[in-house]
């Protein structure tokens, strides 16, 4: 389908509206309670946590992959990434937020703090993940999502990425050592350089948390960022009217003269 395609008159004003499952409502929520009682089954029978998890979002993939085609359907194919964008990163916040609760309130080893999906608490996926999020919220911007949320939410996924990509170098170079510090946070690049150069020794005494953070913080930090800028770009996009498909071009007929 071309993203000039209309493909319904009605067109989403809002988040609720965008990424409400309309006529799949009911096969999305029998997926949803099918999805969470093999969770807990699976942990009840001693299973990881991981594994429970991939299981129920394998059992809603489904159905959200309706509800998507739905979205292309009615509303063309930059808001159907739209609503797949908002939906995935929403997942990727709360799996930061349940990192931060095992090591900030169940004071579990940072090592252990891994999240819900335990195996892709690796460097290659973050990069792999990050650079994903960049290019499609470059492909909104692109396809008419502009506005001051969203050249936020571009410039922070960039600088998000540079992150992971700077961590993955540092992976490739060490061999394959999970966990290294970054550019932000203990024992990041701007700890290692405040000594040496008194510009970042000035921009680490206004915030000393960007030098002394744990890693674990300073990714949940800029996932917050991440997400709640996606979502403000996200509401003024759909307030304005941005990323409408193009009305419909009619065939012209008749003989030439």
């Amino acid at each position: 389908m071309s993203d000039s395609l209309p493909v319904s008159g009605h067109r989403p004003r809002s988040l609720t509206t965008l990424l409400h499952p309309r006529r799949r409502v009911n096969v999305l929520g029998r997926g949803l309670a099918i999805a969470l009682l093999l969770a807990l089954v699976l942990r009840v029978i001693g299973l990881p946590l991981w594994f429970a998890t991939v299981v129920g979002l394998l059992t809603i993939a489904g159905p959200l992959s309706l509800k998507w085609l739905d979205d292309q359907d009615e509303f063309g194919r930059p808001l159907m990434v739209l609503s797949v964008l908002v939906f995935a990163q929403g997942f990727h916040g709360i799996e930061h937020i349940v990192q931060w609760v095992q090591f900030h309130m169940l004071r579990m080893p940072a090592k252990l703090s891994s999240g819900l999906i335990s195996p892709l608490n690796a460097e290659i996926i973050h990069f792999a993940w990050n650079w994903l999020i960049l290019l499609t919220v470059g492909y909104l911007v692109a396809k008419g999502m502009r506005n001051p949320w969203a050249w936020l939410l571009l410039a922070w996924a960039g600088a998000h990425t540079f992150e992971h990509s700077y961590l993955f170098m540092h992976y490739v170079q060490s061999g394959g050592a999970q966990g290294l510090p970054g550019i932000l946070g203990a024992g990041g690049w701007l700890n290692r350089t405040a000594n040496q150069q008194p510009a970042v020794a000035f921009i680490c005494n206004l915030a000393p948390a960007i030098k002394t953070a744990p890693r674990l913080d300073v990714h949940f930090w800029w996932n917050v960022g991440e997400t709640a800028l996606l979502m403000l770009a996200a509401r003024t996009t759909l307030r304005h009217g941005q990323l409408q498909p193009k009305p419909r071009q009619q065939p012209t007929s008749g003989a030439d003269t």
